[in-house]
């Protein structure tokens, strides 16, 4: 059983769409915020990345950041940027990126469901960035952006979503990197019962992208549920959190790679027979792999193709058989001396939007080597999830990015 709820969001007026939608907190930093957010008072940055309204070299953790983003939200409820809904709706979130299509439904999930584990997590999070959104969320009273969920695709809750977006969109954006965001509003009581029904049948949601965003939402519900004390419910606002759920067969997961600034003391030739022991090696006309457990590699001006070698990893262990585990436990600790990719300095994570003319560019620019792994798959990911285990760091990059500031879920009113 997964809840799906309807909201009453604040949303910008058609007019200002474009101008408040904006790239999510955690893909950019404080430069960048300041720069795509330039000239623009609506940009939705102002609320995710207050700092770049503060001056220069501000912690971003400071009380004023805080402080900052609270006037920022409220101002634009106050200017009348965003208004709120008159009646608790659905959504229907698409974007479309090239070729590339896919439909999400955004409502209130369950913090419950999370605390249970119906909605499952494949990554653990870092406390630092869990303080710093469960802050925002306390501080703004609101879900700011929302959590980007999966679940495996019914055929007739699709069947009604595209019925839904045969309609008139209340918001059609295309932003500055091509991509469209396009929005409808589900307000018809019918359609609304029938989608909150359905979604009481899937079994479980699994997080995508968003186990930050979700730690945050759940660590402020239980401090709320721990001040009511005897007087809660278990209906109040705060048990619930605004996610996008997309069907599992829409989405794309893209390749994310690794670049590591040196050969651990090894000459090429002596790294290139070290990989030998656990992979097929030949020089390649291929920069990306074209297959699972086969990989690219970028050495001295050479594109190779690696093949890890039958028997050299637990083809069956969720975990173990993923891609990235078989390339961090077969070359990148034992060989190049990549004990921990969260922590070691040596290695740096390359998202597949950036192709691989960005890891040609960071080996041109000094680093050793680079490597090109084949996307983890949605199956990968929700047969982790299933097994309550987590994934290596760095195992997905999900594209597109879901746009903050065109629905906005405050937990009162």
């Amino acid at each position: 059983m997964s809840q799906l709820k309807p909201f009453r969001a604040h949303r910008p007026r058609p007019e200002l769409a474009a101008q408040v939608a904006a790239v999510p907190y955690d893909v950019v930093n404080t430069q960048e915020a300041a720069e795509l957010a330039k000239g623009n008072p609506h940009s939705f940055l102002h609320v995710g990345r207050p700092e770049i309204d503060l001056p220069a070299g501000i912690d971003i953790h400071a009380d004023e950041v805080y402080a900052k983003g609270v006037a920022n939200l409220r101002g634009l409820i106050e200017n009348g940027t965003l208004f709120q809904e008159n009646t608790p709706c659905l959504y229907v979130y698409q974007q479309r990126m090239g070729d590339h299509v896919q439909a999400g439904l955004v409502g209130l999930c369950s913090v419950a469901e999370y605390e249970n584990g119906t909605i499952k997590r494949h990554e653990f999070t870092r406390k630092d960035k869990e303080d710093d959104r469960t802050r925002h969320v306390t501080e703004q009273g609101a879900n700011a952006e929302p959590v980007f969920l999966t679940y495996k695709a019914v055929p007739y809750i699709d069947h009604i979503v595209n019925d839904i977006r045969k309609q008139p969109p209340v918001y059609d954006v295309v932003t500055p990197d091509g991509i469209g965001h396009t929005v409808w509003v589900v307000s018809g009581e019918t359609v609304v019962y029938e989608l909150v029904n359905l979604f009481n049948g899937v079994p479980a949601l699994y997080i995508a992208d968003g186990h930050h965003r979700t730690a945050a939402a759940i660590r402020y519900a239980q401090a709320r549920r721990a001040a009511a004390g005897a007087s809660a419910t278990g209906d109040e606002p705060f048990e619930s959190f605004m996610a996008v759920v997309f069907p599992h067969d829409q989405l794309k997961i893209m390749d994310y790679n690794r670049v590591v600034k040196d050969l651990n003391g090894l000459s090429q030739d002596a790294f290139l027979a070290q990989v030998k022991d656990k992979f097929e090696v030949a020089v390649s006309a291929h920069r990306a792999p074209q297959a699972p457990t086969t990989f690219g590699m970028y050495l001295g001006g050479t594109w190779y193709e690696l093949k890890a070698k039958p028997g050299s990893f637990p083809a069956a262990d969720p975990v173990r058989g993923l891609d990235v585990s078989i390339l961090q436990e077969n070359l990148l600790n034992p060989i190049l001396g990549i004990d921990d990719p969260r922590t070691n300095t040596r290695i740096d994570f390359v998202g597949g939007i950036r192709g691989m003319d960005e890891l040609e560019r960071r080996v041109k620019e000094g680093c050793a080597v680079a490597f090109s792994v084949y996307p983890t798959s949605l199956t990968q990911l929700m047969s982790v999830a299933d097994a309550g285990e987590v994934m290596p760091p760095k195992s997905t990059w999900f594209e597109p990015k879901l746009r903050s500031g065109l629905l906005v879920r405050m937990y009162e009113g």
